[in-house]
């Protein structure tokens, strides 16, 4: 199984000294059976106290107060870890859910509470067209098909589009545009997956290229902080679905953050007291290298 070493180095600009807020960082990812954490570190200029909470998913969060001002502020997180991912053959559902539609267990229904109801306005029922006619052209709508067509099917019908802003588009918007980033395909995703009723929630985390694994040293040039979606199936609990790469399983995936919406898993967020024109833009690096 890889190893991996992930940095992220963000690095925010300004024209003259400012305050610094509490900044909310998410960089620490989630220790379970599919990924041991064996090293963590954080580096922060200028210095912060850092204090470490769990929020209402479980996701680790990093609050940083700052005692002085500075022209630059600078995050540097850091980690090593063994990955282990389900393969898509691995997924196993249990036989009631095998095919749509399907109910949850009485057990399960309160505890994913709103991971399975829509989150944003549809009032044309496009989106929910959109995912029913997978169900629809489905043959048998085996649930584990219906979700890899989707999923491809975003990877093939949109287009890529890597945006600077802070923000997610609506799934109407991404729809519309027929073009966003990975975090919009994530929630658009979310979104058809609940039309279904389907449970469903946000990631947050990163991307590695397992077929440079070995070549010049294991450096990857591929990593990048990255967003995709886990849907629910009995049997096989939280499944990951990447519609950005077309990955189905977790291959390739390094989950940092979960939430059930796209603006629970914030990576970095912060703000400071100063000018208007005082910001002077951001830096951002990420380096993955697998051994």
């Amino acid at each position: 199984m890889p190893i991996l070493t992930v940095e992220h180095k963000t690095v925010y600009h300004y024209a003259q000294s400012v305050i610094f807020n509490e900044h909310r960082l998410m960089c620490r990812p989630r220790d379970s059976h599919d990924l041991r954490l064996i090293e963590t570190a954080l580096s922060i200029s200028p210095n912060a106290n850092v204090r470490w909470l769990h929020d209402v998913f479980g996701n680790s969060i990093a609050i940083a107060a700052f005692t002085a001002p500075a022209m630059e502020l600078t995050f540097v997180s850091s980690f090593t870890a063994e990955h282990f991912p389900a393969k898509e053959q691995e997924i196993v559902i249990e036989d009631y859910a095998q095919y749509l539609p399907f109910n949850y267990a009485a057990e399960d229904v309160s505890d994913l509470g709103r991971t399975q109801e829509r989150h944003y306005a549809d009032p044309e029922r496009r989106v929910d067209l959109w995912a029913k006619a997978f169900v629809m052209n489905s043959k048998a709508a085996g649930t584990l098909e219906v979700l890899t067509a989707i999923t491809k099917a975003i990877h093939a019908q949109f287009s890529y589009a890597r945006r600077e802003e802070m923000g997610t588009q609506t799934p109407i918007e991404t729809l519309e545009k027929g073009t966003g980033s990975c975090r919009d395909f994530a929630l658009f995703m979310m979104e058809a997956v609940r039309s279904l009723g389907m449970a469903a929630r946000f990631v947050s985390g990163y991307l590695y290229d397992e077929k440079l694994v070995g070549a010049d040293q294991g450096v990857i040039g591929g990593g990048a902080t990255h967003a995709w979606v886990q849907v629910f199936l009995p049997g096989a609990g939280w499944v990951e679905f990447d519609p950005t790469n077309a990955i189905i399983g977790g291959r390739n995936l390094i989950r940092v953050a979960v939430a059930r919406d796209a603006t629970q898993a914030v990576p970095l967020a912060g703000s400071y007291t100063g000018g208007t024109d005082d910001y002077q833009g951001m830096t951002v690096e990420v380096t993955v290298v697998v051994s």
